[in-house]
């Protein structure tokens, strides 16, 4: 079994821009831990400007700070802001949209940087192995209840110290029909 969270918009950011939105010296500070660990949900939000004006406001920053600023929205995020959002594991931003970021402090153009993110599921390399799975390949998980689905394609993601965990956007759980507590079965 694998428990299936749900991860809606939100952004990782890179320090110096953390900067230019928050301030000199701006740190983030911790709203809440999530599952994997070191990250958290920051109390640190900021707007999202798409190409077309549109914007979301208080989208929240994960941390701890990254080498890359990204925002990860859903394909229905990605078509109210004017763009045709890539799917994309995390860090592959290269020839992706550009946004605009406004923080208390200032704006920031990002020439490239928002994504839908695969679909991903994370583990331990332990686990990983006890299961014959392997970093980056794909696998299917099927869910449970009168909605079950499967969803092909997901990406693995195994490393040290990893809790086993799923990651869909909004609106993959919502065509499922999932909410808190949702859990998959790893078909392979």
């Amino acid at each position: 079994f694998v428990p299936v969270n749900i991860s809606a918009r939100h952004l990782h950011i890179r320090q110096d821009h953390l900067e230019i939105l928050f301030g000199p010296g701006a740190q983030l500070t911790k709203l809440k831990d999530l599952l994997q660990p070191g990250e958290f949900a920051a109390n640190e939000t900021v707007t999202v400007v798409g190409k077309n004006r549109r914007v979301f406001e208080q989208v929240r920053i994960l941390g701890p700070v990254r080498k890359i600023t990204q925002v990860e929205l859903s394909y229905t995020d990605g078509r109210y802001l004017g763009m045709d959002l890539p799917a994309r594991n995390s860090g592959d931003i290269a020839g992706t949209h550009p946004l605009v970021l406004v923080g208390p402090k200032g704006a920031l153009h990002l020439p490239e940087g928002g994504i839908r993110a695969l679909r991903h599921m994370h583990i331990s390399e332990e686990d990983a192995a006890a299961l014959g799975l392997r970093n980056g390949m794909m696998i299917s998980v099927r869910t449970d209840g009168p909605m079950s689905v499967t969803f092909n394609e997901v990406l693995v993601r195994a490393g040290k110290n990893l809790k086993r965990e799923m990651h869909i956007d909004t609106d993959e759980a919502n065509a499922a029909g999932l909410g808190m507590g949702a859990v998959g079965i790893i078909e392979g």
